[in-house]
């Protein structure tokens, strides 16, 4: 049995970073432009802090992109070893972007969990992305909220999804030290991926990483 992997995303300077992985982060998140939500770093930082990390620490680069070129023009500088897409991207261009792209670079699709048919779209892109993530946002909304929000979802439709897709699943939304159990027992994802409750105004809060991370010691899958 093994613990299910951490993601500690939002993160905003190698302090951060440094901080996160004292408590035992897995992988780190960098929020590149977005139309809301924490953590938003302009590309030339997130490139930074991307060649600072330990080269085997995944690092994955947060962008609301969804047209290949664009995405690949903002990686160039990033840099990170993951790409995490936060909007719907179409196959069509999922597709493009593996061939604009490193083998190596491990591509993660965002699902907003809002209803049953997140299933389907679930097995409609897992083909074509090295995982999928799930959270909370409401990209149909006037200003897109694609992460952050806090908020959690519907777990029951989460573990259905896990059941039936066969690539790896973080699960996302409103986690924090206080559900991280339940939530990690109603869905059994492959990871876990908070950036809210782990952050007081806006700041890495170091006693709720703390408190998190203690949580999670005792889970496995």
């Amino acid at each position: 049995m093994s613990k299910p992997k951490v993601k500690v995303c939002c993160i905003s300077s190698m302090a951060e970073a440094e901080m996160a992985l004292q408590y035992g982060a897995d992988a780190l998140g960098l929020v590149g432009p977005m139309p809301s939500g924490p953590g938003i770093l302009p590309l030339d930082l997130i490139g930074e802090i991307s060649k600072a990390l330990p080269p085997t620490l995944p690092s994955f680069y947060l962008t609301s992109k969804v047209i290949a070129e664009d995405i690949r023009e903002e990686y160039e500088i990033a840099q990170t070893t993951t790409i995490q897409m936060v909007d719907k991207v179409p196959v069509a261009e999922l597709l493009k972007l593996r061939k604009l792209l490193p083998p190596s670079t491990q591509l993660v699709q965002v699902l907003h969990v809002r209803n049953d048919e997140v299933i389907q779209e679930a097995l409609r892109v897992q083909p074509h992305v090295d995982a999928l993530l799930l959270d909370s946002g409401d990209p149909d909304a006037t200003i897109k909220t694609l992460g952050g929000t806090g908020r959690t979802h519907n777990w029951s439709i989460s573990r259905r999804l896990v059941e039936t897709v066969q690539k790896p699943v973080f699960l996302a939304g409103g986690l924090r030290s206080e559900n991280v159990q339940k939530a990690y027992a109603v869905v059994r994802p492959h990871g876990l991926d908070l950036c809210s409750g782990v952050r007081s105004d806006g700041k890495l809060d170091e006693m709720k990483l703390k408190a998190f991370f203690c949580q999670v010691g005792g889970l496995t899958r």
